[in-house]
């Protein structure tokens, strides 16, 4: 193991201006969060510790902001472990329905924002290959089937090989994040070490200790061993280990571990990766004969848009009346941060007593079986727990949440 420099740091070289709302959000979105990726096996391709020059954590740090690579590809194995029960299948039979309800029998079995909401629990492997903002390609690999998501260009074509679907979208800025960087998939979901190193690496601030511990050997490369710490005590987030490209600083793995111990919550990581110009064939995609296309036209964009428009602005009326602003209020800060919020009308969870009002039987098992009853000053509630996130609701209708434990979540209700 290299004589790495593992001095401490608060931070301090990841401090750029941020939103305060950041210092909540960014435990949740690294859960992927939250949904909506990652993790890598355990078993990825290591032979010994590489023997590097020192590099301190502010240098490693700067290292991956500096890092610039835009043309790679190879395979990242992806395993997510939340510790949410499954109950013989009911929690999978609920959200069946949602998804149902929402989609309805039209919606394409390739479209990505749903797709790819699949990894957000379990073991996948994912082939990535990307050559600069306009090129970008996703396929997700199954036992009997593949889907793949390609951006070139203007053009987004999604194929899902299990039912012959395939998802098109066409036009300029098809693909194109709203700050206007291309991505082919949807934002908010993380499918590299990179994007979940990044979100990451925002939580650096004054509450959280940075070193750098020793080297690794990831993929075939030499990497350095970043760990980020939260000091506070009261967080679910034990550590997040991020291994660094000696050569060209880009993250190669990520995992975090929750306080708790044990496995993983997210762990992703290259199990094979080239830095070298993707062959053009990979960003090139002909529906194949027989299948079914969905376009997704500017016309039927706009009325989802406005219809997302009026749902939101609803959703803020509603939260105006009884908070004020409308926005959750932030306690604590850093790993530690817990949102607080009313819910419209302040509304609780069922209980036996709302059975009789048409509650679902199976409905009310699943949140029997994921939460836990409490009560102190601020009253009584439920607990649902993850092994990263949790989340308080009290009887009168205030919710806390974060990345925090049962007793964090019950000492800021009290203080509230």
């Amino acid at each position: 193991m290299a004589p790495n420099d593992s001095a401490e740091t608060n931070g301090t070289a990841a401090r750029p201006a941020r939103r305060k709302a950041a210092r909540y959000i960014v435990p949740v979105a690294v859960a992927g969060v939250a949904a909506a990726t990652i993790g890598l096996v355990p078993a990825l391709a290591s032979s010994g510790d590489p023997d590097l020059p020192k590099i301190t954590a502010q240098e490693l740090i700067e290292k991956i902001a500096a890092s610039d690579t835009e043309r790679f590809s190879g395979t990242v194995k992806i395993s997510t472990d939340l510790g949410i029960p499954s109950m013989g299948g009911l929690a999978g039979s609920f959200l069946s329905g949602a998804a149902e309800s929402g989609g309805g029998k039209d919606a394409s079995s390739a479209d990505p924002q749903a797709k790819l909401t699949e990894l957000a629990s379990g073991t996948h492997t994912l082939r990535v290959a990307a050559d600069g903002p306009d090129k970008q390609r996703l396929s997700v690999l199954d036992d009997t089937s593949e889907y793949s998501l390609i951006h070139n260009g203007d053009q987004v074509c999604a194929y899902d090989s299990g039912s012959n679907a395939v998802y098109h979208a066409d036009g300029k800025g098809a693909g194109k994040a709203p700050h206007g960087k291309e991505q082919a998939a949807p934002e908010g979901v993380p499918t590299t070490p990179k994007a979940l190193a990044e979100q990451a690496l925002k939580a650096a601030d004054g509450t959280t200790s940075v070193t750098v511990d020793g080297t690794a050997r990831i993929a075939g490369r030499d990497a350095y061993r970043l760990v980020l710490k939260p000091e506070q005590k009261g967080s679910t987030v034990g550590s997040i280990t991020v291994a660094v490209d000696a050569e060209n600083g880009v993250p190669l793995k990520f995992t975090l571990r929750p306080s708790s111990g044990g496995k993983a919550v997210v762990d992703a990581g290259f199990t094979s990766v080239d830095f070298g110009k993707p062959a053009a064939s990979s960003f090139a995609f002909t529906p194949p004969k027989g299948a079914k296309i969905t376009e997704a036209d500017d016309a039927k964009a706009e009325g989802h848009a406005k219809e997302a428009r009026k749902a939101a602005e609803k959703a803020q009326g509603d939260l105006g009346k009884f908070e004020g602003e409308g926005a959750p209020k932030i306690i604590g800060k850093g790993w530690n941060s817990i949102a607080e919020f009313k819910t419209p009308g302040g509304a609780a969870l069922p209980s036996e007593a709302s059975k009789s009002k048409g509650v679902p039987a199976g409905a009310q098992q699943f949140l029997d079986a994921l939460g836990d009853k409490v009560s102190g000053g601020f009253g009584s509630g439920t607990v649902f727990k993850t092994r990263l996130i949790n989340a308080l609701m009290t009887d009168d209708g205030r919710v806390y949440v974060g990345a925090v434990t049962k007793d964090a979540l019950v000492a800021a209700a009290n203080a509230g």
